[in-house]
């Protein structure tokens, strides 16, 4: 099972990260969710997706994406065509959302109870993407003026409906283009960690 596991979900002395139940999850109360992935291939009902689903954790959120079986059936290879074909593949993960609610519902509030991170689930077919519901987490910032200007700009063409939607735009397209760029960032900060970690403890030993 794959899954893309970020740096940083101990979060020691950070705040906000809260989640459910009475007071919040605080970030520094984590527990790991190195195992999330495992933990998911055991417990998913068999047959749910075409191999193993993409698992992403975070300090807020477990999202869970998984492909289901291809649409049988020829489609042409025009624009009727592809909107048929679109059409087929959201119909599919439709049902897949529908039939498999109340038992996603049980998993997650295990996994939640188990991880103390919200949990979210997407299903993909071809092309098709669909996430359900996930959580949107605010992000605290101090944006210069030229920043801001740069949200500005996508908010005013249209591309964005505020700055906070530009901010997200922004943020997904450097996901998209920069993958194996933050890959190796990942790796790096890796090593400064294990160094960090064999270096003196201050305590002169």
């Amino acid at each position: 099972m794959s899954g893309r596991m970020h740096r940083g979900w101990h979060g020691a002395g950070g705040r906000g990260g809260r989640g459910p139940g009475r007071g919040g999850w605080q970030q520094a109360d984590l527990p790991g969710a190195e195992d999330a992935a495992a933990w998911l291939q055991g417990r998913l009902p068999d047959g749910w997706f075409v191999g193993a689903p993409e698992v992403t954790v975070d300090r807020e959120e477990v999202l869970i994406v998984g492909e289901l079986p291809a649409v049988e059936g020829e489609f042409e290879d025009t624009e009727a065509g592809r909107a048929d074909r679109a059409a087929a593949e959201a119909g599919r993960i439709s049902r897949f959302r529908e039939s498999t609610r109340e038992e996603r519902i049980e998993i997650a509030r295990q996994a939640e109870h188990r991880y103390q991170r919200k949990v979210a689930w997407g299903a993909r077919v071809g092309d098709s993407v669909e996430l359900f519901t996930v959580a949107s987490v605010p992000v605290m910032t101090r944006l210069r003026q030229p920043e801001r200007i740069v949200l500005d700009t996508l908010v005013d063409s249209g591309v964005a409906r505020s700055r906070s939607d530009a901010l997200a735009w922004a943020v997904r397209l450097v996901g998209e283009h920069a993958d194996e760029w933050l890959g190796e960032l990942r790796d790096a900060m890796a090593k400064v960690d294990e160094l960090r970690a064999k270096g003196p403890t201050g305590d002169g030993s």
